[in-house]
């Protein structure tokens, strides 16, 4: 296993890495719109706070020396459901190759975030 890590995204906020790579695998921590140049949510939002958080994991997909078209898989978590349809407007832009995905509500989310996601891409 291999720690992935890279300062074009939100360092971890925990005891846990932004990811890590198992042979040919490539599994992320969940991305929430932290922006990493400031270490805060600055986006406003569901389109805005999803559009970070795919930054956020763009950077790390390319510190593990690969991009979106690898993604196999996707955990979406939003604050709030009845963002579903903006949080998959902005979501589309990124993930062209549609990745198998799994998207729920929860009850909250760290940092009083709108919307999380994680991935698994192949490598």
């Amino acid at each position: 296993m291999k720690i992935v890590s890279t300062d074009k995204a939100p360092a971890a906020i925990g005891p846990y890495s932004q990811a890590i790579t198992a042979g040919k695998t490539l599994y992320t921590s969940g991305q929430i719109p932290i922006n990493p140049a400031t270490g805060a949510i600055e986006a406003q939002g569901i389109a805005a706070q999803t559009e970070q958080v795919c930054k956020n994991l763009g950077e790390v997909l390319k510190a593990a020396g690969t991009d979106f078209s690898a993604v196999v898989k996707t955990t979406c978590f939003l604050a709030d459901i009845a963002d579903f349809a903006a949080f998959n407007e902005v979501y589309a832009k990124y993930f062209t190759s549609l990745p198998a995905r799994s998207c729920v509500a929860v009850k909250d989310l760290p940092k009083c975030a709108l919307v999380e996601v994680e991935l698994i891409a192949h490598l």
